[in-house]
């Protein structure tokens, strides 16, 4: 623990504590507020101080019981009404309120007391007319570690309440926030209702064929820019068949994803489960079946890859019904269509399928009212800000509107549609990219249109207030209990994690995934999570608080680098999110047993790119630091983000070929089969070697 802390927690100088550390325990090498002291001599120190306020305190309350001695004395003789302004003289020594309090306590002691969800513990000590000091001893007895700026829930409270002698009630209060909302949400007249386009989430088991099958039905390739061939981000599109346009979400697959797809199926009005046929019903696809009944929606099921030989459809209908999901040409009402995501057969069955379905639901809303959205996914971008993707569910977003969206607020800059294309309107089922946001939204939070921007503001500000005020409830809650046991015989034991990645959908299935990895002896806690590089400061919070960095798709800056290794914080880089967790799984059981680690060779910096006939783009480097070796592999950042890895096709000093290229030197180098290489991208060098087992 740093001595800062313990500073805050005794409510004590960092000097003081240091002087005293030195003189009663001996404990040597502390310099500054920021020097670390072990959880045993935090302790001591702790109760050092406890006890020396104790003998205070009982002076002080002796004082104080004479005092009201004197004073109620001449209160019991007064009778007469009239006889008040002696009470007021006695309570001269407070201002204000409190003085006027102390005088009603005098006439007539109160017992019973109002709050909120929470109160802090300076404002309850005034309350209960009792010393801080008092309130904090009796909370470290219950195990919650509290300041006198801290706050502390209801319930806490209660206890103490009970402690003193006091009853304590609940003030109910009115979310001005939720009721704002409704104003902002409100339901439409049904005459103002039209038809708008089905937005359909595509569904099912990692490998399945989803994205592909996406790809066949808007002639697009992304399948095979992604990592490992897994979608790692929630990604919108819209699709026209016969002059009647359709949207497409393409969720995840994987079952580290499985908030994000839920967050899906919570918007979407139809769900196509794909189930490969030389596969059948596999965990995620269960999960799929789940999220889209939860949710309330039909289900088409696109039996997948019937063009391979072990295809059986038949197989997989079986497996439907054993999830209450029966094929119409059995008797039941689930559509299933044979299709084959690589071949194209089916894809227009598939499509008339959605359309009937569409056609039967009459999926309808009012294109002519303020918009409400639900944000599918959001970035950081260096150049334009915060860039939110949001979903259409009622009314038309304009360029230029005031949004509110959660604690994020802003006028919209620019609209870009599916296609890339600029747009000033965007109407109901429309995916659309925004920017002009104060700050990254969270994946999911709803979109509303307001009148104007300060009314944005004020209610971001109201429902900051209440993020706050639950982050403290959470903070008062602070617990002695891990911290005594490992004392004892260290039987709990706490994994602290700091997640940084590209975008939130990811922050939001990873932080889910490593929460469930919790087991009884080891705890996992996420201690912060962002968009963006890992920084510095991510750094610095991982040391203050014993923890590891996980960063999905984003890498480190030079002085975070250095300033790991000087800290002793370790730093994990992945592209693929199982990888992740199954990493941080086997740590948790006490299973890792690494066979082969990444060992960074060098890092240089794109200062000039040359255009080489038949050997394609030519990145001319300058060497920062290590060396870059013609036999390493490489990956290319851009803001800190990874967008490709690979290996080094050439490199050259001046015209010859050489095997490195050593810090402080400048050459050329070729990435093989890739040419997207810009001025101030960084490429990392590195080799991937086989660790001995000890």
């Amino acid at each position: 623990m740093r001595i800062y802390e313990l500073s805050k927690i005794l409510n004590v100088s960092s000097k003081e504590i240091i002087k005293v550390a030195r003189d009663e325990f001996e404990i040597q090498g502390l310099k500054s507020h920021m020097s670390s002291v072990s959880e045993l001599q935090a302790a001591k120190l702790q109760k050092y101080y406890i006890k020396g306020k104790e003998s205070e305190e009982k002076k002080e309350e002796v004082v104080k019981k004479e005092k009201n001695k004197k004073r109620n004395k001449p209160i019991q003789q007064r009778t007469e009404p009239k006889q008040k302004r002696p009470k007021r003289d006695l309570s001269k020594k407070t201002k204000g309120k409190k003085g006027d309090y102390k005088g009603k306590e005098d006439e007539e002691e109160v017992t019973e007391f109002e709050i909120g969800e929470t109160i802090s513990v300076k404002e309850i000590s005034e309350l209960f007319s009792v010393n801080t000091n008092e309130i904090i001893k009796k909370l470290m007895s219950y195990g919650v570690m509290a300041t006198i700026n801290e706050e502390i829930d209801f319930d806490t409270a209660v206890i103490l309440a009970e402690e003193f002698d006091f009853t304590i009630t609940k003030k109910e209060e009115e979310n001005q926030f939720d009721k704002m909302v409704e104003e902002l949400d409100f339901e439409d007249e049904k005459e103002d209702l039209k038809l708008r386009p089905p937005i359909i989430t595509v569904m099912g088991h990692v490998d399945h064929g989803k994205t592909s099958l996406l790809d066949a039905i808007r002639d697009t390739h992304t399948a095979d820019q992604e990592a490992g061939g897994i979608t790692q981000h929630i990604g919108a599109s819209v699709i026209e068949k016969d002059g009647r346009k359709m949207t497409f979400i393409d969720t995840p697959g994987h079952e580290a994803f499985t908030e994000m797809r839920s967050r899906g199926a919570q918007v979407t009005d139809i769900a196509i489960l794909v189930v490969a046929a030389d596969d059948g019903i596999m965990p995620q696809t269960e999960e799929a079946i789940n999220h889209a009944k939860a949710a309330g929606v039909p289900i088409i099921v696109a039996i997948n890859k019937i063009d391979k030989n072990n295809a059986n459809p038949d197989r997989v209908k079986q497996e439907l019904t054993e999830h209450a999901l029966v094929p119409e040409e059995w008797g039941g009402d689930t559509i299933c269509v044979e299709v084959s995501a690589l071949k194209k057969i089916g894809i227009k069955e598939l499509l008339e399928m959605i359309l009937l379905v569409a056609d039967i639901q009459e999926i309808k809303a009012n294109p002519e009212r303020n918009a409400v959205g639900v944000i599918i996914d959001a970035k950081l971008d260096k150049g334009r800000g915060p860039v939110s993707t949001v979903l259409i569910k009622k009314g038309t977003l304009h360029k230029g509107d005031f949004v509110l969206v959660g604690v994020a607020y802003g006028k919209i800059r620019t609209m870009v549609g599916h296609k890339g294309e600029r747009i000033e309107e965007a109407g109901p089922s429309y995916p659309v990219e925004i920017t002009g946001l104060s700050d990254v939204p969270e994946a999911g939070e709803i979109l509303y249109v307001v009148e104007d921007e300060k009314l944005a503001k004020d209610l971001a500000a109201i429902k900051q207030d209440k993020i706050k005020a639950d982050a403290n409830k959470r903070k008062g809650k602070v617990s002695l209990e891990d911290l005594f046991d490992q004392i004892k015989d260290g039987e709990v034991k706490d994994l602290n994690i700091v997640i940084k990645a590209d975008v939130r959908g990811s922050i939001e299935a990873v932080k889910q995934s490593l929460e469930k990895l919790s087991i009884e002896e080891v705890k996992v806690n996420v201690i912060h999570s962002g968009v963006g590089g890992i920084t510095e400061n991510d750094v610095m919070l991982a040391s203050a608080s014993n923890a590891i960095i996980i960063g999905f798709n984003v890498r480190p800056t030079n002085q975070a680098i250095e300033l790991s290794k000087a800290e002793e914080v370790e730093i994990k880089t992945y592209r693929i999110i199982y990888n992740a967790i199954e990493d941080i799984e086997a740590a948790v059981t006490g299973m890792l047993e690494p066979e082969f680690e990444e060992v960074m060779l060098g890092r240089a910096v794109v200062r000039d790119i040359f255009k080489v006939p038949n050997a394609g783009t030519v990145a001319g480097i300058y060497v920062q630091q290590g060396s870059i070796k013609r036999n390493a592999q490489i990956r290319l950042l851009r803001d800190s983000v990874v967008v490709h890895e690979g290996e080094i096709s050439s490199l050259k000093r001046f015209k010859d070929d050489v095997k490195e290229v050593n810090t402080g030197y400048e050459g050329g180098l070729g990435i093989h089969n890739y040419n997207d290489v810009k001025k101030g991208d960084v490429i990392e060098a590195f080799v991937i070697q086989e660790v001995k087992k000890k």
